[in-house]
């Protein structure tokens, strides 16, 4: 299990405070865009009216288009030759995009059918994820570049991680926001609040773009010249798109990762979309704004823990390595889910707060260990394809990571209807109904993180079989040469 030599980082192999710091906005920026979207889209339903299965299409349909623009975003980022490098015009562009698009898709009149709301925000929705793959997916392939060192992809994920959890600390008051006495109603609020996202998302999004410097890796011999490379035409490129997306499908140890993440990530994501309902009807018998109190408090409370357990993530891996580490943390999260269910106790509401530290064990480390463990994974792809693909392969990753997201949320529409939740009823849902949001909340998670234990039991990517593949790369190719931007150049 252990590994028993565990390589230092030189210092070359280092990466800046600077370019970090900037890396860890990007990061915040990517998380306030994946989370906001989810905490608000509740008011469809609780402020509109709208049923729960229609809210959870508008969850689902738009990951239909991002199963081709997200890889495809990877490609095109994996082979955009400028000035600014191959991902730094994306992530301006897309980050200034996707701000708009956000603000403006929440402005919604008063007054209209559900089939008008659902049909516009549905449209809207596919805008907005469309800008977003435009940010996201060159920023993720960025952070997978900056540096080939084993355990400085690990720091770099855990800083990026630090900083980015800060949006997981707002998001969950969300909705005591937009329920406040500051708002007309759920509704203006959600209008309110869309222009502040908006605006932070176009302000900061663009720092990654503006103050880091990409790294370019020499390729060997065997691929094509940048002569022949610009005159593929349009099916060339097309055809190395869908071999590219074929190979990373095919690559085992992405599998797993991808895996693992989907179960891991979305099965919190899905269980912890009843927990706001659980609050609501369950603990607190329709009140909204206790319940409002409470989830917030449980949402920043995990925040805060998961603050501590990032960098104590990186600690540990750099000690037992990456693959021993998740097996550790994800098994202290079931402790966690356990907890809620004893947690959800009208007498004794705040005592769910226990599960909180518990329950970050698993949010805090996964996509701080999953990062690193990709950028590993790239090198792997190299070994075997002689081609760099951080693009195509975070596409694909991320792509599975919002698949899952959107998935749940169609799932928690089908599954509220299953329960016989009724929004008309306020504080009288049935006994039965409570009872199942309970076991959806709790259940789903548990199973989904005890099965993705099992699947990284096997990863073979150890700290060791890292450095071997790099060692071969670098006497292959060379290594890593800093790309030189002029001083003052800017997207």
């Amino acid at each position: 299990m252990g590994q028993t030599e565990h390589h230092q980082t030189p210092p070359e192999d280092r990466i800046s405070l600077i370019q970090k710091s900037a890396y860890s906005v990007g990061m915040l920026v990517n998380n306030l865009q994946a989370a906001a979207l989810p905490a608000m889209v509740v008011i469809l339903n609780l402020g509109l009216g709208m049923s729960p299965v229609l809210v959870g299409i508008i969850g689902f349909a738009p990951r239909i288009f991002d199963a081709l623009s997200d890889p495809m975003m990877g490609y095109i980022s994996d082979n955009t030759k400028s000035r600014w490098g191959r991902r730094r015009p994306y992530i301006f562009a897309g980050a200034i995009l996707a701000g708009i698009v956000f603000a403006a898709m929440w402005q919604l009149p008063p007054g209209h059918s559900e089939s008008f709301y659902f049909w516009t925000f549905l449209t809207a929705s596919i805008l907005y994820f469309l800008t977003y793959t435009i940010y996201a997916t060159p920023f993720v392939a960025f952070g997978f570049e900056m540096t080939p060192d084993y355990h400085e992809r690990t720091r770099l994920q855990a800083f990026a991680n630090t900083v980015g959890q800060l949006a997981w600390l707002g998001v969950p008051w969300f909705y005591a926001i937009m329920a406040s006495e500051l708002f007309d109603n759920t509704v203006h609020g959600a209008r309110v609040l869309a222009l502040w996202v908006g605006g932070a998302i176009c302000l900061l999004g663009v720092f990654p773009a503006i103050f880091c410097r990409e790294k370019i890796v020499p390729l060997p011999a065997q691929t094509l010249s940048n002569k022949e490379d610009n005159v593929k035409g349009f099916w060339g490129h097309s055809k190395d798109f869908f071999q590219g997306i074929g190979t990373a499908l095919s690559c085992r140890p992405f599998a797993k990762l991808c895996s693992s993440t989907f179960l891991v990530f979305n099965g919190y994501q899905l269980g912890a979309s009843f927990s706001l309902y659980v609050i609501i009807y369950y603990v607190f018998f329709g009140d909204d704004k206790q319940a409002g109190s409470l989830f917030g408090w449980f949402g920043t409370l995990t925040a805060v823990s998961t603050l501590v357990v990032i960098p104590l993530t990186a600690w540990i891996s750099t000690k037992i390595g990456k693959r021993e580490t998740f097996l550790i943390t994800i098994s202290l999260s079931l402790v966690g889910y356990a907890l809620k269910w004893v947690g959800y106790n009208p007498e004794h509401p705040y005592w769910l707060l226990a599960s909180c530290p518990f329950v970050a064990f698993g949010t805090g480390s996964l996509f701080t260990l999953m990062g690193s463990m990709v950028a590993d994974v790239c090198d792997y792809d190299e070994l075997e394809s002689y081609q760099r693909r951080e693009g195509v392969f975070g596409a694909i990753y991320w792509w599975m990571v919002k698949v899952g997201m959107a998935l749940a949320g169609l799932l928690t529409g089908v599954m509220l209807e299953a329960s016989g939740f009724d929004v008309a009823l306020e504080s009288s849902q049935s006994e039965r109904t409570l009872w199942l949001l309970r076991v959806f909340d709790v259940g789903v998670p548990l199973i989904s993180s005890a099965v993705a234990i099992w699947i990284i039991s096997t990863y073979e990517i150890t700290e060791a079989r890292a450095y071997e593949i790099r060692a071969e790369l670098e006497r292959r190719r060379g290594k890593p040469e800093e790309l030189l931007v002029a001083e003052g150049d800017s997207v």
